[in-house]
């Protein structure tokens, strides 16, 4: 078995780079690279690149089952919990994940070199994820729908 594998080719994908200005919190700043979907089967896999800068994902929740799997940089997870406290999980390269839905929203960002990383989602009625707001309320539902109309 070889020691050390490449890493992903990065540059083969198409990649959108999604931020959100109106967040105050913390920066939204972050891309994405679809790999795949399937509507009917309720699928959709894709990467997320995190830069080195702290750029974040929205605070969410996953409510669909997802796999995850970290493919370069490390993978920092900040869970948020109800009495206004704060966990956070450090994923180096390499860690594999399988949660079949969030118990506390959080934020996701890279490391220091930023982060890559693989999200497998698996959904019966099309929602992956809820949007939370600073108070840690429900202000929008994403399904897969509107993801592939967002990459068009």
């Amino acid at each position: 078995m070889p020691r050390s594998l490449p890493g992903p080719d990065l540059d083969r994908y198409e990649w959108k780079q999604l931020t959100d200005e109106t967040e105050t919190g913390y920066r939204v700043a972050y891309s994405v690279a679809m790999l795949g979907w399937d509507l009917d089967a309720g699928t959709c896999d894709f990467l997320l690149h995190f830069d080195d800068q702290g750029g974040h994902c929205p605070r969410h929740r996953h409510v669909a089952t997802t796999t995850s799997l970290v493919l370069a940089g490390e993978h920092r997870v900040t869970d948020l919990l109800p009495d206004g406290s704060r966990r956070e999980r450090i994923k180096p390269v390499g860690t594999y994940g399988l949660s079949t839905g969030d118990a506390h929203p959080h934020l996701e960002r890279g490391g220091e070199a930023g982060a890559v990383v693989f999200f497998g989602n698996h959904t019966r009625n099309g929602i992956l994820y809820e949007l939370i707001d600073a108070d840690l309320k429900v202000i929008a539902e994403v399904s897969i729908a509107q993801i592939v109309e967002l990459w068009g």
